[in-house]
């Protein structure tokens, strides 16, 4: 667990590259290689967080919720896990990214945090993986990737939480509302609460568009391990938030997780090592929709990747024609962020990949904007503290130029 650059990555901890890419020279060649991206802007800085990453967007890209181990008072050592943050995109006044507000720190001291997202209904809720105290197995349970060069965490005490923040609900109000005096908050304004409890993992977790149910990965820790060497079988989960009632979509042997839902509601993308050769594949599969709109199965599951790559992060362009997503180099020493167009029927093969991202070192974990205008990601391109060998794992945003992309993926 103690790799050298580690990254967030919708399972607590994600060590990444060990001591190869990253530490690289860090030149900027990448600004312009990387002509689908422009106005590049670091967001979290070094001199704030010592490693900062897996940043989704709020309500109309002005709020972003990430995790990130903050610097520590002088002498003391960081925390060894990450804290949930949500922070307000600093724009100029022709609307261009200058930078990020005073995060404001949501979840609890101690706790190990992952996979923030922000409800769509109540913009000014968030919902996240959180042990909501110091985790008690951390270094007992998880999952590795390629030799053991990464790995992420399985904590059985993760349990999915919500938390209310009055200071986003106020900056959404519409121009010339006046602030009210008094707000019914819902009960976890005060502190995180567990949307649901049960035993084991449950994290990487996001709402369906209308907010009505939860998809989020578990792993069950009365089922057996299927992975290699013990590794716990992670499947994909889905919870109806009306009728608190859960129903498993995905559980083939081995790790499944990191699902997101297309925007027609009709489709998930995630991750998968059901292979067993230590790589991550990408997987697609429509909806099997109960009566009342809540998914009760899939079908028509079908590959997106089938490499020597390990493909990570699966996440949908804001029409559900493609998906973004990181991907390794061929010495597994450095990650880069492509787009794929996948289809949506189900017999019709996906598109050609096309890389978005050039810098020398990992770029990981991207989202695109509702507005399609960006993309943002967690990337290692940045500058070191003193006596750093690499730089550290922290939030960038650009321009991104979806249209080019997708004509290019065809």
């Amino acid at each position: 667990m103690r790799t050298a650059a580690v990254v967030a990555a919708c399972g607590v901890v994600f060590g990444l590259l060990g001591a190869t890419g990253a530490a690289r020279a860090q030149g900027e060649e990448w600004r312009s290689q990387e002509t689908l991206l422009s106005e590049h802007v670091q967001l979290t800085k070094r001199e704030q967080f010592v490693k900062a990453g897996e940043a989704y967007f709020g309500y109309d890209a002005r709020w972003i919720i990430f995790q990130a181990v903050p610097v520590p008072p002088a002498g003391a050592t960081p925390h060894e896990f990450y804290s949930m943050y949500v922070a307000k995109l600093l724009r100029s006044e022709d609307g261009r990214i200058t930078g990020l507000g005073e995060p404001i720190l949501v979840s609890p001291p101690g706790s190990a945090n992952t996979c923030g997202w922000f409800h769509p209904r109540e913009p000014y809720r968030v919902l996240f993986g959180s042990t909501l105290g110091p985790p008690t197995d951390e270094a007992h349970s998880g999952f590795q990737v390629r030799d053991r060069q990464y790995k992420w965490a399985f904590p059985i005490d993760m349990e999915l939480v919500t938390r209310t923040v009055p200071a986003v609900y106020f900056d959404l109000l519409p121009p010339g509302v006046s602030r009210p005096e008094r707000v019914s908050w819902h009960q976890d304004e005060a502190a995180p609460l567990p949307l649901f409890r049960q035993p084991g993992y449950d994290a990487e977790a996001s709402w369906s568009v209308d907010g009505r149910w939860v998809l989020y990965t578990r792993v069950d820790p009365a089922k057996p391990p299927s992975g290699k060497e013990g590794e716990p079988d992670a499947d994909i989960w889905v919870f109806d938030t009306e009728t608190r009632s859960h129903a498993a979509l995905v559980t083939a042997p081995g790790y499944d997780g990191g699902a997101f839902i297309a925007p027609d509601q009709a489709r998930i993308c995630y991750r998968s090592d059901r292979a067993g050769d230590g790589r991550m594949q990408l997987y697609v599969a429509d909806l099997n929709m109960g009566p009342d709109g809540v998914p009760v199965g899939i079908k028509n599951e079908r590959a997106v990747t089938a490499n020597s790559l390990v493909n990570f992060g699966p996440f949908w362009t804001p029409g559900g024609e493609a998906l973004v997503y990181a991907a390794s180099s061929e010495d597994h020493r450095n990650y880069d962020v492509w787009l794929i167009k996948v289809p949506r029927a189900a017999a019709s093969a996906p598109g050609t990949p096309v890389r978005i991202t050039h810098a020398p070192s990992a770029d990981l974990l991207p989202v695109v904007s509702e507005d399609r205008r960006l993309l943002m990601w967690t990337s290692q391109r940045g500058g070191m503290a003193p006596g750093e060998e690499r730089p550290s794992s922290q939030v960038w945003i650009a321009r991104f130029d979806l249209e080019a992309a997708l004509r290019a993926a065809e």
